[in-house]
């Protein structure tokens, strides 16, 4: 059964929280809601959920009305943020309590525990308390809790955000697998990381200041972000935005000059243009524009140089650690037939031809 919201809106305190957001959920698939903090992806939820109360707009299941139904109706299981469990009961019993309470059979609770526990890998953990498990062991008890119920929907609030980097990419590749399997159940689950969206989402849904900007395949999301805000938010670190001119033939941009126009560009009238490139798309070079490094980050097998050219600040991303300091002076050169082209409002209007297989983690 479907679950529809049509034109939401929600204002607290004279801000707006949700404003027109329409989106369609559908069973089986696993929907992912990226945005940056505060974009409403939490609210989102807790409206979904019943928790909080929209100003306007509808909610239907199946085409029936679920704003006025009662959240102990509304077939859903929620894992936040911060996970909660209860300290003085086993992780049997921590994931057994929803069940008792529905008052299902001690063999049907049994059987329902066991199964989830082995879902989440803690099969050799029934008799432990939380406080005897790691973060990570205890995020997966929430989450083996939430999938016993076996509700219709499972909303899923950034479960990985606490985590380390390591952790959060160990459970991110389990997560695909399980949710793989939900059979008829709506899954939706917010992150603010992009390779998270593009990996575990069948649908992304883009979230920035209260409004879905783009909903789409990870693929059309990442190959045609539909704005300069959509580009910014589903690419890590954000794409390199700058305005340009499209004039004869030539693209001048952020001090490149007279760069030669490839062909998805070439159909384009002359004018200016807003142009986007990705950080592992301009790279540092003996010969290229001259810019200052303004900041440098390493992160494992990956450094990112911020570079400043003129007021346009770049990043790039190189594979490896280079040496690289604040202050020097660096020659950046970039690839034409990776420039996105969107009008001066921010609207894409043009598309490198860009292979999925580059998208990380896919």
């Amino acid at each position: 059964m479907n679950l529809s919201a049509t034109d939401l809106c929600l204002t607290v305190d004279g801000v707006d929280h949700l404003t027109n957001v329409t989106a369609a959920f559908q069973p089986g698939r696993l929907h992912t809601v990226i945005g940056r903090t505060m974009a409403g992806k939490t609210t989102l939820l807790r409206v979904l959920a019943g928790l909080q109360k929209v100003d306007s707009g509808s909610l239907t299941r199946a085409g029936a009305d679920f704003l006025g139904t009662p959240v102990w109706q509304r077939d859903i299981a929620m894992v936040y943020q911060q996970f909660i469990n209860y300290p003085h009961l086993s992780v049997f019993h921590n994931v057994a309590f929803p069940l008792k309470r529905a008052g299902l059979s001690r063999e049907e609770i049994q059987r329902r525990v066991r199964q989830s526990l082995a879902s989440v890998g803690l099969t050799d953990f029934e008799k432990r308390k939380p406080s005897q498990l790691s973060g990570g062991q205890q995020q997966r008890v929430a989450m083996a809790r939430a999938l016993a119920r076996g509700t219709g929907i499972l909303l899923l609030d950034e479960p990985l955000a606490n985590l380390d980097y390591k952790l959060r990419e160990q459970l991110r590749d389990e997560f695909k697998t399980l949710f793989s399997d939900r059979g008829e159940t709506i899954v939706i689950y917010t992150t603010t990381e992009p390779a998270e969206a593009m990996m575990l989402g069948d649908v992304v849904l883009v979230m920035h200041e209260g409004r879905i900007l783009q909903t789409g395949t990870p693929q059309e999301v990442y190959e045609r972000p539909a704005t300069t805000t959509v580009a910014s938010i589903i690419n890590d670190p954000p794409m390199n935005i700058f305005t340009g001119r499209l004039e004869s033939g030539q693209v001048t941009v952020a001090g490149f000059q007279a760069t030669h126009v490839s062909a998805h560009l070439a159909d384009l009238p002359d004018g200016t243009y807003q142009f986007g490139l990705r950080a592992t798309d301009v790279s540092l070079a003996v010969a290229g524009v001259e810019g200052v490094v303004a900041f440098v980050e390493i992160s494992g097998s990956e450094t990112f140089v911020h570079v400043a050219v003129g007021q346009s600040p770049f990043v790039v991303q190189i594979e490896g650690i280079h040496d690289v300091a604040l202050g020097d002076l660096v020659r950046l050169r970039l690839r034409p037939d990776r420039l996105f082209a969107f009008d001066e409002e921010g609207t894409l209007v043009r598309t490198p031809s860009y292979d999925l297989a580059s998208v990380e983690g896919r």
